[in-house]
């Protein structure tokens, strides 16, 4: 059995998404193979050097199931793009590339945060190439930490407020964009997050019959994508 998550925005702020986070690796988790979480896994992330005693809390919670012998596969998300190799070795967890190809079920999938998708957005694509830089990312990393916590709580502030006057349209994926980029990797299958508008989408890629399944946020509920031998089935359960 394979798990995917995403979009769980952990912060102190919210100790139900926390506890209920903590129960599923102890739980379901365990009886995974692999675990695969999928971007913005925390609702910011300042850099590996800035972690708190939450985060640190967070990262020994998923050593204790890797250690149990589940591996763990992390990737960046819009909110903690930061996070680096400090917080991955003391978690236990391999940080993945975006977009990542890997065989699930013996299907070859395209794995994806599912920012990069959403190409109508130009004011966030704009943002997103400058702070994806490799310069840009060595400059945030070395900036001293005040600076730091704020510009993080600014581009939480302008996000926020931003997605509100956007049209839906703009903040969810382009659809050519979807089939381009599905194409591009040779995949019939794309799963990501981002959009915390969990669905499988039904489409064409060459011709050829494909799918789109976006994971959802966890917020009044959890989500998790299983993939086992009855096939790929995301569902919702409550945190409390």
């Amino acid at each position: 059995m394979i798990l995917l998550i995403s979009d769980l925005h952990l912060e102190e702020e919210r100790p139900d998404i926390t506890r209920a986070f903590l129960h599923f690796l102890d739980t379901r988790a365990r009886q995974a193979e692999a675990l695969y979480i999928l971007g913005d896994f925390f609702e910011v992330w300042i850099g590996d050097d800035a972690m708190t005693p939450f985060q640190h809390s967070i990262a020994q919670a998923l050593r204790g199931l890797s250690d149990s012998g589940t591996r763990i596969y992390l990737m960046h998300g819009n909110r903690d793009f930061l996070l680096g190799k400090a917080f991955c070795r003391e978690a236990g967890c391999t940080l993945l590339s975006d977009p990542h190809g890997v065989r699930l079920a013996g299907e070859k999938v395209l794995l994806m945060h599912g920012d990069s998708l959403c190409t109508l957005d130009v004011g966030y694509m704009k943002m997103r190439r400058w702070l994806r830089n490799p310069v840009s990312l060595f400059i945030l990393r070395n900036l001293p930490l005040s600076t730091r916590h704020k510009l993080a709580r600014k581009l939480r502030s302008e996000s926020r407020s931003q997605t509100r006057m956007k049209a839906n349209d703009i903040v969810d994926v382009t659809p050519d964009e979807v089939q381009r980029v599905m194409a591009a990797h040779g995949v019939r299958t794309l799963i990501h997050g981002h959009t915390h508008r969990p669905a499988t989408h039904q489409l064409q890629v060459d011709g050829q019959p494909a799918r789109r399944i976006v994971l959802g946020d966890w917020d009044k509920q959890g989500w998790a994508l299983q993939i086992d031998e009855n096939g790929f089935n995301q569902s919702a359960f409550a945190l409390d």
